[in-house]
């Protein structure tokens, strides 16, 4: 069973959702969840993936609440119990998010991480990444909100080559004014927008979206790979889930503007090669993923999505829905929620890696090969200095 998600069901999605587009619609064609979820930790952490192993075999960001641990079974203890705090606007949302960390390559070889930038009309937050929960306009479609112990994995991190099917779409920025107001920033899927990292210089960051499954089997909380037991819908719309996967859950979606402005271009390699990879090797974006760990307490997640909450705060127009427009669930300041945090438990220099590009290719046997992949084909298999 594909979990990968087709990409006219992508487009169909983008094309509804003003929170992408900021374009100034004034109609909401599904009801969202839209909030913000700052830095917890970065660390090789990934309990989903690689349970029990620290370090693991490379970086995370990770958002959310803060009994994030190098363990956390399906069977364990509830997240949102064992939780003191969370980094979500949503203060009952002690769920965990985490993708794969951008590094740049500078010309000397070495490689620095990529800052995160805040979201429009969200900008105070540390970074991190912004949360949507999508339901359907029709109330009378079930959504079904997650159980204790649920996960989920998005994309697949060994992936370098373009698929007839997608989970990430990828965004260049140009630019962005003081309330994280992007540009340039059509609605919908844009011209320009691409499902690998943007071979071009983006001065204002480079944002990238990743949906998750719709679909679920009822039945299991997780599965050996972490996918089958999700699946995305067969139809168009949301909903149209298949006899194997009967129960719609919630459409979550997470996006991460990397602050790739922060590097000049004159820093960029001669080869004009663009210098970005992501903390698993993957210097073209197709590996790109994501991880979710359901920690929302009790039933005040199924509250939202039975009342169909819209919370977006995205649009520079009149149409703005705050987070108190959801009496259903509760919420902390963006300052509570920015002092959450997590030290780290495979402590390691986050920021800058000193080992130059001939050191590392030589040390992992690649063979450079004249492309972005064979120039970063060993960077996995040896874990080397920020992987």
């Amino acid at each position: 069973m594909s979990v990968i998600l087709s990409l006219t069901f992508y487009k169909m999605i983008l094309s509804t959702l003003l929170a992408l587009g900021f374009a100034g619609r004034n109609v909401v064609a599904t009801h969202t969840l839209r909030f913000a979820c700052s830095q917890l930790v970065v660390e090789r952490l990934d309990p989903l993936v690689n349970p029990g192993a620290n370090p693991s075999p490379h970086m995370h960001q990770i958002v959310g609440g803060n009994a994030f641990n190098t363990t956390m079974s399906p069977t364990g203890p509830n997240i949102a119990e064992t939780a003191s705090c969370t980094t979500c606007t949503f203060s009952e949302d002690f769920s965990n998010y985490w993708t794969a960390v951008l590094y740049f390559k500078a010309k000397n070889g070495t490689f620095k991480r990529v800052p995160q930038l805040a979201n429009q009309n969200i900008e105070t937050a540390v970074g991190g990444m912004t949360v949507y929960y999508i339901s359907p306009d029709n109330k009378t479609d079930k959504v079904t909100a997650f159980r204790p112990g649920f996960r989920m994995l998005a994309g697949t991190a060994e992936k370098r080559t373009k698929a007839d099917r997608m989970v990430n779409l990828f965004r260049c920025y140009d630019g962005y004014d003081s309330k994280m107001n992007y540009f340039p920033n059509p609605m919908g899927v844009g011209a320009n927008d691409t499902t690998e990292l943007p071979q071009k210089y983006c001065a204002g960051g480079i944002r990238v979206n990743t949906f998750f499954p719709t679909c679920w089997d009822g039945k299991n909380l997780d599965s050996p790979d972490h996918k089958s037991h999700v699946t995305y819908p067969a139809g168009q719309t949301l909903g149209g889930c298949p006899s194997t996967h009967p129960v719609q859950i919630p459409q979550v979606f997470i996006e991460t503007i990397w602050d790739t402005g922060v590097f000049p271009r004159s820093e960029w390699p001669e080869d004009g090669i663009q210098p970005f990879v992501f903390s698993q090797g993957d210097p073209t974006g197709f590996g790109h993923h994501a991880d979710y760990m359901f920690g929302w307490k009790g039933d005040s997640l199924q509250k939202a999505m039975d009342a169909r909450c819209d919370v977006y705060n995205a649009s520079p127009e009149k149409l703005v829905f705050p987070p108190e427009g959801c009496p259903q669930l509760k919420v902390q300041s963006q300052e509570v929620a920015n002092k959450c945090a997590k030290a780290q438990s495979a402590v390691e220099d986050l920021d800058v890696c000193e080992l130059s590009f001939d050191g590392w290719i030589s040390r992992g046997n690649a063979n450079e090969g004249g492309d972005r992949v064979a120039r970063f084909a060993r960077w996995d298999a040896d874990h080397l200095c920020l992987d």
